[in-house]
């Protein structure tokens, strides 16, 4: 049986900038990064938000108090076209009285089971993730 389907469309509106519409949202993409996010960037966002929502529903589902959370990606990129990605950080800041083991687990199960962003790319990048809990 087959897995759901992704789709989106594109619509050149002029320069480097396209309008993106997929089934449930519109948003721009554009390659100055000034209308909207690159696609880089887009991709980026991506990555950390699937990670994100990933983390969040899994402490929420284990009933860990969060109350908050922050994520930084960092990403080194190649200096030669096509300049994809070599390297990625993810840093997430939790906030609540969450033990470090749930947080581990949580970033664990996302890398290796329930991203889908992150298993759709090369799996040779550089890839860590570190957190820090606040109160």
């Amino acid at each position: 049986m087959a897995g759901p389907v992704t789709t989106l469309d594109l619509t050149w509106t002029g320069d480097l900038t396209f309008a993106a519409q997929t089934a449930k949202t519109t948003f721009t993409l554009d390659g100055h990064s000034t209308a909207g996010p690159s696609p880089v960037d887009a991709l980026a966002g991506g990555l950390a938000g699937c990670m994100s929502v990933d983390v969040v529903d899994i402490l929420r589902k284990g009933r860990h108090p969060i109350t908050s959370l922050a994520t930084r990606l960092t990403a080194q990129r190649a200096a030669e076209t096509p300049r994809r990605f070599e390297a990625v950080t993810l840093h997430f800041v939790v906030g609540g009285d969450v033990p470090a083991e749930a947080i581990e687990r949580a970033i664990q199960l996302s890398r290796d089971k329930y991203c889908s962003v992150w298993h759709t790319l090369r799996q040779d990048i550089a890839f860590t993730t570190t957190y820090e809990v606040i109160s």
